[in-house]
């Protein structure tokens, strides 16, 4: 199946949005292909505000996020691959979705696929579905 990322970060900001508040974005400024204003950049993460008010022209693609700012006065074009977005949530009560790793998306913690022992008889899923909250 393809990644699920792109149309939750599409619901996510219109949700927000759509209750009057603030979309910002949480950004792995170290993946590969994104281009975002690297003096903004700390612990290789940016957050970035990309309600209509603050970009122009937003794309949310399923492949990548892109749109047009201001930094300082300098324009710029934002490109994001979407597996660098690592958040979304509204400024102002923090509500919103953290993303974890993908099914087939690259290792963070180095390169190569680690191997995971198959499960035992009891931790064995039983067939349906299971949510976990995250905080």
């Amino acid at each position: 199946m393809t990644s699920s990322r792109p149309y939750l970060v599409r619901a996510f900001n219109e949700w927000i949005l759509d209750n009057d508040c603030t979309p910002y974005i949480v950004v792995d400024a170290g993946i590969q292909g994104v281009q975002v204003p690297t003096e903004h950049v700390a612990n290789g993460q940016i957050v970035l505000n990309i309600s209509p008010g603050a970009v122009r022209g937003l794309v949310v693609g399923n492949g990548a996020l892109e749109f047009s700012a201001r930094f300082g006065g300098v324009p710029m074009q934002v490109f994001i691959p979407l597996q660098a977005v690592m958040a979304i949530y509204a400024k102002e009560n923090g509500e919103g979705m953290v993303f974890g790793s993908e099914p087939g998306s690259p290792d963070p913690d180095g390169p190569g696929e680690k191997e995971t022992p198959p499960p035992s008889s009891d931790e064995r899923p039983s067939g349906r579905p299971t949510l976990k909250v995250v905080k």
